[in-house]
């Protein structure tokens, strides 16, 4: 069992729930390597997938993570939703809340709107990405995957690479990553580093090869083209100069590092292809991470006496 019912952030998660989700992680990940690539644990649940932003992995992720364990699952879009009629988000929650269902996962542009959620819902709530706020389970499927490359988290040498302060991913990264004891070091212009970036409590630079010689771990972060026209960067091709990952850059260092990416990535702007391809990189693995982590997370927090698998 976990303390927390909902799952809405990092920040303020307790450190054995995280530690907890991870561990059952590999558990499920077993499974999915499995012939059968099921366990039927939330039989009778139902689980609603909120996305009012647009989503492919994680969408995707939750969508399949609820089918094996035998839940059934329902896809709300708010393209073809009564919210384009006028309906507000509370009436459209509600509305849902009503059908009795178990829990919901809700991406959303507004930071603060998965919280919201608990406030008109019985069901566990899940965080699927609220704004720029938070993104804790792109995090945890990150956590599982360095300890299933490293074995630990404690002492590791992180770099985050790009746009923090758009980044949600970011955001969660650092506060899972300093639960477990990781050091870590942002990168990237300063137009697109928080001012508060030291009060996180990471160190910052603009260097990327001073990062890369001292990180063993670098999660590229994507730089995003949407807001390109707020002048943050002067131009990708800049960007990818003096920031990009690089195969020039890795392959001066003297030491292998592992390279993650959330995704969407943007190659030849924050990563170059060759490199995105390479066996140092781990951004696929990161992606069945994904599904195993996220069927932990449901499972601990739908199922009526999680236990021990």
């Amino acid at each position: 069992m976990l303390k927390s019912k909902h799952l809405i952030g990092l920040e303020h998660f307790p450190t054995s729930d995280l530690n907890k989700i991870i561990d059952t992680s590999f558990k499920f990940k077993e499974i999915l390597e499995s012939p059968e690539r099921k366990a039927i644990l939330l039989k009778g649940k139902t689980i609603v997938n909120m996305f009012f932003e647009n989503s492919t992995r994680t969408k995707i992720s939750f969508t399949l993570a609820e089918k094996r364990l035998g839940a059934d699952s329902i896809n709300f879009s708010s393209s073809t939703s009564s919210v384009k009629k006028g309906e507000t988000l509370k009436d459209t929650i509600q509305n849902i809340d009503a059908m009795k269902i178990d829990g919901a996962v809700i991406r959303h542009g507004h930071p603060g709107s998965a919280l919201k959620l608990t406030e008109y819902i019985d069901g566990a709530v899940i965080n699927a990405g609220d704004g720029s706020h938070e993104h804790p389970t792109q995090a945890i499927l990150d956590m599982v995957t360095l300890k299933e490359k490293f074995g630990k988290i404690k002492n590791l040498k992180v770099g985050i690479i790009g746009d923090i302060l758009n980044s949600r991913v970011a955001r969660s990264d650092i506060f899972a990553l300093k639960k477990l004891g990781a050091k870590i070091v942002v990168c990237g212009p300063s137009t697109l580093l928080p001012s508060n970036a030291k009060q996180l409590g990471v160190n910052i630079t603009h260097n990327i090869e001073e990062v890369l010689s001292w990180c063993d771990v670098v999660i590229g972060l994507r730089i995003q083209l949407e807001r390109m026209h707020l002048g943050r960067i002067p131009s990708k091709r800049e960007y990818h100069s003096e920031f990009g990952l690089t195969y020039e850059r890795i392959s001066k260092l003297k030491k292998d590092i592992v390279i993650m990416h959330p995704g969407p990535m943007n190659r030849g702007v924050e990563i170059d292809s060759k490199i995105a391809d390479s066996e140092n990189a781990v951004i696929l693995d990161q992606v069945l991470n994904g599904v195993a982590s996220r069927m932990s997370i449901l499972y601990l927090l739908l199922a009526d006496k999680p236990e021990n698998l």
